[in-house]
């Protein structure tokens, strides 16, 4: 059974969203990143840039040099070609320190949720995440897989900035925070690892479409870790290597 004809929406006079669903989904995902990666390999001209989400993929192209109904050919012949895939996934363990003072909210979220402390953080270890998505800020992901029992709900209010490499729950999702800023999320955990290093060769390396799974580790391995980090090594392991 083929898959359901996306939606066309403008964004604007030079932006094109193609939609292919409206859920959290990773058959979805797979889609979108795989118009992505067959655009990038056969760009048409007047295309700027594309940016993936969960379920849709906006397209930024230059009006002056391409028109929407162009553009939109363009897309269908892709997804009509069908033989891009998107790329090989790669699953990740990326250390996680739940001790106080890491995990900021661990406790708050807890109370919400009905667990202690330590089954939260016991749970959130051990659930398998896809990363859908980097938004809102550079190197922040979006994550899915978060245990069901771990579904608290967002903050009425944003609480004040949390640190770099906060590990969030809130709304049945997971985010790995890059920056300090105030969120709506709950801070259960930090990561050693920078998911967005401009100076490393590689800036983002871990990619939208990869695994992740979460190791706990102590404050005193997280701050071996950072070190490193802060060296410019990339300290969550890739699996196989």
């Amino acid at each position: 059974m083929s898959a359901p004809r996306p939606r066309f929406l403008d964004s604007g006079e030079a932006a094109l969203v193609v939609e292919f669903g409206r859920i959290v989904d990773p058959v979805l995902n797979e889609r979108v990143l795989a118009l992505d990666a067959a655009l990038r390999e056969a760009a048409p001209v007047g295309l700027c840039e594309c940016v993936p989400t969960y379920r849709s993929l906006m397209i930024h192209y230059d009006p002056l040099r391409i028109d929407r109904d162009a553009l939109v050919a363009a897309v269908e012949a892709a997804l009509e070609r069908g033989q891009t895939e998107a790329r090989a996934a790669s699953v990740w363990t990326l250390p996680c320190c739940y001790d106080p003072g890491f995990g900021e909210d661990l406790d708050e979220a807890a109370a919400r949720l009905g667990l202690s402390s330590q089954a939260l953080a016991r749970a959130h270890a051990q659930g398998d995440y896809r990363v859908y998505m980097y938004g809102f800020a550079p190197g922040f992901a979006y994550l899915g897989g978060l245990p069901e029992a771990l579904a608290v709900p967002r903050r009425a209010a944003p609480r004040p900035p949390h640190p770099a490499g906060a590990i969030l729950i809130g709304g049945g999702l997971c985010a790995v925070g890059t920056f300090p800023m105030p969120t709506g999320w709950y801070v259960v955990g930090r990561t050693p690892e920078r998911f967005y290093a401009p100076e490393r060769p590689e800036p983002f390396p871990i990619q939208p479409g990869d695994g992740l799974s979460f190791e706990a580790v102590d404050a005193d391995a997280f701050r071996s870790l950072e070190r490193r980090a802060a060296g410019g090594e990339v300290v969550a392991r890739r699996r196989g290597t």
